[in-house]
Formats: C-alpha cells, sequence, structure tokens
C-alpha cells in the first residue's frame, strides 16, 4: 500500500484502488482536498489485504486490476465488510455494471469522469450507509447546504451562480487554509483550464459583494499566492 491514512482523527477514510498513477494522483489530491484521509493500493490482493485489515467510509475501486480484478475483490470482501464500495471502469458494458452490482457494489462509474461527480456520488453512497458526510459547511454565519445548493449569511438567502457555489464551497472546505491560485483554479475550474487566471479574482470580488464582505474580512487576499477564509 503507497500510502495509508491515518484513523485516529475523526475525518472520513478513502481506499484509492488503481493501477493507473495519473488516475491516483488525481483521486487522491482530489479527496484529501475534501477532507479525506486517504490509503491507496494498486493491486486486487494489496486492495483485498487494506480493506480486511483497516475500516474504511469508501473505496474507490477500479476494475482491472494486477493480480485479481476489483469484481473479486468485491465478492470476497462483501461477506466481510459492509464498507461503501464505488466502482471505476473504462468499459461501458451494461454487464459489467450489473454483475458489480450484483456483487455488492453501491455505484459505478465510467472513466473518464468529473470528479466533482465522482464526490457527488460518493456523498450519496455514504448518505445510504448512515453517513452524511459533509452535507452542510458552515463558517461565521454562512451556510452552504449541498444537496439543496441553498446558501445562507446569518439565514439570510443568498443567489450563487454555479460557478461561485463551487468557489465558496472550496473555501468552506478549507477555512483558514490558505489556498493557491493554482489548487483553487484546478478544483473549480478544472485542471485542464487554460484560460486567464485573473478568472479568479472576478469571482472572489462576486462572492464578497454577495456576502457582503466589504471591505474583505472573511474572504482575505494573500498577496502574491492566493486566498484564504477567516474568522
Amino acid at each position: 500500500m503507497q500510502s495509508e491514512g491515518n484513523t485516529t482523527d475523526n475525518r472520513p477514510t478513502a481506499l484509492i484502488v488503481d493501477d493507473e498513477p495519473q488516475i491516483v494522483d488525481f483521486l487522491q489530491l482530489g479527496f484529501e482536498y475534501e477532507g479525506f484521509n486517504v490509503a491507496v493500493a494498486t493491486s486486487g490482493p494489496e486492495a483485498l489485504r487494506a480493506a480486511t485489515t483497516q475500516r474504511f467510509d469508501i473505496i474507490i475501486l477500479d476494475i482491472m486490476l494486477p493480480g485479481f480484478s476489483g469484481m473479486e475483490v468485491t465478492r470476497q470482501l462483501r461477506p466481510l465488510r459492509d464498507t461503501a464500495i464505488i466502482m471505476l471502469t473504462a468499459r461501458e458494458e451494461v454487464d459489467d455494471r450489473v454483475a458489480g452490482l450484483d456483487l455488492g457494489a453501491d455505484d459505478y462509474v465510467t472513466k473518464p469522469f468529473a470528479f466533482k461527480e465522482l464526490m457527488a456520488r460518493v456523498r450519496a453512497v455514504l448518505r445510504r450507509h448512515g453517513k452524511n458526510y459533509g452535507d452542510v459547511l458552515s463558517f461565521h454565519g454562512i451556510t452552504l447546504d449541498r444537496v439543496t445548493r441553498i446558501v445562507t449569511r446569518d439565514e439570510h438567502p443568498i443567489e450563487l451562480t454555479p460557478r461561485e457555489f463551487d468557489l465558496l464551497e472550496l473555501f468552506l472546505m478549507h477555512p483558514r487554509q490558505v489556498l493557491t491560485r493554482d489548487s483553487i483554479l484546478a478544483r473549480v475550474w478544472g485542471y485542464d483550464y487554460n484560460g486567464d487566471d485573473n478568472i479568479i479574482e472576478v469571482y472572489v470580488r462576486h462572492l464578497r459583494e454577495k456576502l457582503g464582505d466589504n471591505p474583505p474580512l472573511l474572504l482575505q487576499t494573500v498577496r502574491g499566492v492566493g486566498y484564504v477564509l477567516r474568522g
């Protein structure tokens, strides 16, 4: 196992199982940004060993793996653990999806996928397992509900565009943490965004106006680096 989540705190835990380094890096970075402790396995036997010796809240499990497949991991794991499982595959065949679900997977995502969609599925699966991970984010009177997409400040509703919502969501997930411009662009606009990075300044200004943060006391600029949500 390449990395291991620290299970001594209260953060949710995820096991990422894939043998493609780019996919692993992409998912590990994304889940850590979402507040998860992350462990990684790159083969079927490694995944099964990790999943039976530790308890994870969610397993993101590729089907095509060295050793044996994600299907076999699920088949052997299900009698031992009720851990939530989302399967990943490059295949689109209905039979594969049905087989995975019949073996006990909770959901199924076909590559390539948007990380935002995967996280929405993760939250939905965890809710079905009785774990309402991160549905409501709050900080200094600001409340953001990821399910209803309702945002309020001091109980007054605030209308945000989808991109403004995503940007505020990112800041609320990481209060008091300085977020670099590159990390904001990657998480909100996508890793392949090639436009003008001044777009961040525009949207931060819009957020400040709608939150009544003028002068900016909550959403502060860290010159030469990025932005931070402070109180």
